[in-house]
This record gives structure tokens, sequence and C-alpha cells, in this order.
């Protein structure tokens, strides 16, 4: 691979091409509507040029945790339909409203906020959430007449327009999940019992959406997925047909040669096994490498794979390359597209003990974005 810009220590690639393709593809494979979802600053790739890819793969909407995210994306420019869902108490929604960003409710006391942010020409547009087993946020099942005969009230009087009931899966299981969208459906046919039949349903993330047909019901949300990255153990993201989006790479800042015994970086875990070379890499926990890895961590420097020797620290991690022809400048890489000779995200996940969507998510803002189209 191509060392970096000159004088850059760290970066990531973004392959917007690939998160079009993705959603291209996803979308065939699914037959539904997209929600793209780019909460957490586009998964960590970068929320706006996440969002301008997603739509012209063919997403129709767009998905983020809360309204500051939403705020953000139509302070860029982009005017596509976009729904919010997590929000603190007090929150105001008057901006939002304002600026047809539309609301995930989980109470009557947000049903009603919302409402009250309307405009006299302008009804606020409304994702009712229900809770069917995840325990997180949601209408409870008991308050499931009360919110939805409100919410039909007023939509009748122009204060809301309800686009959709949704929820979420837990991906437990294939029973929990068929139980859960089982639930989801009943709360539907009380919900339309009540006066309210919105044109969309959404409770299918990416692991449904793939896995679980019946619970397409015509709109999804995507997130992991429009990344490229895989939501399964057993599965690739080349199995899936997808693209890994982001590359994370380094430039090698030093290179040693050091006689067997050598201890390396904090509390001398590694020590060389035998006379070596190692290779400095610039990037730590403060860039959001997890040092849980230490010790484990995969990269590729000149086409070989090696391993992080010893603990990663805040901002740099050694690598052991033996005799292997490594200079300072020549970039080393943690993960991108496995397709192309590199390690995954999901091989950083294994080596650290977590999963795929946290490596890229925590990458943090030291880390520049470099986006390209490949």
């Amino acid at each position: 691979m191509s060392r970096l810009p000159a004088g850059a220590l760290r970066e990531a690639l973004v392959d917007v091409g690939a998160i079009e393709d993705n959603v291209r593809h996803l979308r065939r494979l699914t037959g539904s509507e997209i929600i793209a979802v780019v909460k957490a600053d586009g998964y960590g790739h970068g929320a706006v040029r996440s969002a301008l890819a997603a739509l012209a793969g063919g997403a129709s909407r767009l998905g983020v945790s809360d309204i500051t995210e939403a705020l953000a994306l139509r302070r860029a420019g982009i005017d596509a339909p976009i729904v919010a869902w997590l929000h603190a108490p007090g929150a105001d929604f008057a901006e939002a409203a304002a600026l047809g960003i539309e609301l995930g409710i989980s109470s009557l006391e947000q049903l009603q906020k919302a409402a009250a942010a309307a405009s006299a020409d302008r009804p606020v547009g409304v994702h009712l959430k229900l809770e069917t087993g995840l325990s997180r946020n949601g209408i409870a099942p008991a308050d499931y007449r009360v919110v939805f005969a409100e919410a039909a009230r007023l939509e009748r009087i122009g204060r809301v327009r309800v686009i959709a009931l949704f929820s979420h899966l837990s991906n437990a299981s294939t029973q929990d999940d068929r139980a859960a969208l089982r639930a989801f459906e009943d709360a539907v046919a009380v919900a339309a019992s009540l006066g309210l039949a919105p044109p969309l349903r959404h409770i299918a993330a990416t692991h449904a959406a793939i896995d679980l047909p019946e619970a397409r019901l015509g709109c999804v949300r995507i997130g992991i997925g429009i990344y490229g990255l895989s939501p399964f153990d057993d599965r690739t993201s080349a199995d899936l047909g997808l693209r890994p989006a982001m590359t994370l790479r380094g430039s090698v800042a030093a290179v040693r040669r050091v006689p067997a015994g050598t201890g390396v970086s904090y509390g001398y875990d590694y020590r060389a096994e035998r006379d070596t070379t190692l290779a400095l890499v610039p990037l730590g926990y403060a860039d959001g490498v997890p040092r849980q890895a230490s010790g484990a961590g995969p990269v590729v420097i000149g086409g070989r794979r090696f391993a992080v020797a010893g603990r990663i620290a805040m901002d740099q991690f050694v690598v052991d390359v033996g005799d292997a022809p490594v200079a300072v400048g020549d970039a080393a890489v943690l993960f991108g597209d496995p397709t192309l000779g590199v390690p995954s995200a999901a091989d950083w996940a294994d080596a650290a003990g977590t999963i795929n969507y946290e490596i890229v998510t925590r990458i943090g803002p030291r880390v520049p974005r470099r986006q390209v189209s490949e």
C-alpha cells in the first residue's frame, strides 16, 4: 500500500464509493426502503460524507441517535428526511421541528411535546417507538392504546404526522426476534384499530434485514452494513457482498534494531526472543486503538502481517518485524478490506474481545479522515 501523505502520522481512509455500493446492494437484497443510520459520526466514518454516499446509493431516509446529530446534517445542507430517536429529558423539539426533522417518540410526554413544537402549517413528523422486548426506550405495551389514540387525535388536528411505527430486535436468536416481531405486529393492529395507518413500519436493522426476511416490512434501518461490516460472527463482509469502507493506517515513525532480550513498551510484557527489528506505529488508545488488543492486534507492513508487540500506549505501539525490510515512512495498516490482504475490523475486535462496530466507531478525532472513492 502507498505511503501516507507527507507529514501525516496517521489517517483513516473512507471509501465513499464502498458506502454507496453497500447501500445499493442491500437495497436490492432486501427489496425495501433503506433508512441509512449515520449516528455516532457515521460509525466513525464521518456523518455528512456517509449520509451523502448512502443517499447516492438509494437510501431514502437517514437515521441518527439524537437531535444534535440531525441538526448537524441539516446545517451541512442535507435536506433528505432524517429521524432522531433518543432524546434527553426536557429536550427542546422546536428547532428540530422547524427544520423538518422527524422524531422518534417513546412516551406520551414526548408525543405531546412534539405536537407543541408544530407550526400552524407544518405538523411534526413522528415515528412511534414500541417496546417489544429489548427493554430500552419505547412506548410500554400498557401505554399503547393511550398513546395511539392521542397520536391519532393529534394527526387529525394537524399537529403531528405519524410516519412510522418502529421497534428494535435483540438478535439474541431467531426465536427471540420472531417473538418480538409478533409483538410488534400485534401492536400495529392495535394502532390500526385506533385510527393510525402510517406509511412505514421498521423493526429490522442490518442483522435481521439480511437474515430474517419477514422482518423487512418494506423498510429497514441499515447501520453497520452500509459501512461494509458484517453483523455476524460466522460470515465475513465478503460473504455478504459488502465492502469495508474504512482503512486505518499509520506511518512508521521509527525503526530500531535490538538484541535478544530487549523489553518493549510499558511493563515489558513483550521481550524480543532474538535479535530483531522493532517498528514504531504512531497510533494508540487516544486514537481509539483498543489497549485490550495489546500483544495481539494485527498489522500489515510491506505486505507482511505482524502483531502488536507489548502494550498499546496512548499515542503509539510497537511491532516486532523480525528481519523484514521495514523503513521509516512505510504504511502500517491496522484494518481495512481483508480481500486486499490487510486485517479486518473484525480481526481487531477478536484481539480486543469486542465487536467490529466498536472498532470503527471509536476511532478518534485525532485521526484525520481522508475521503476516497474506489
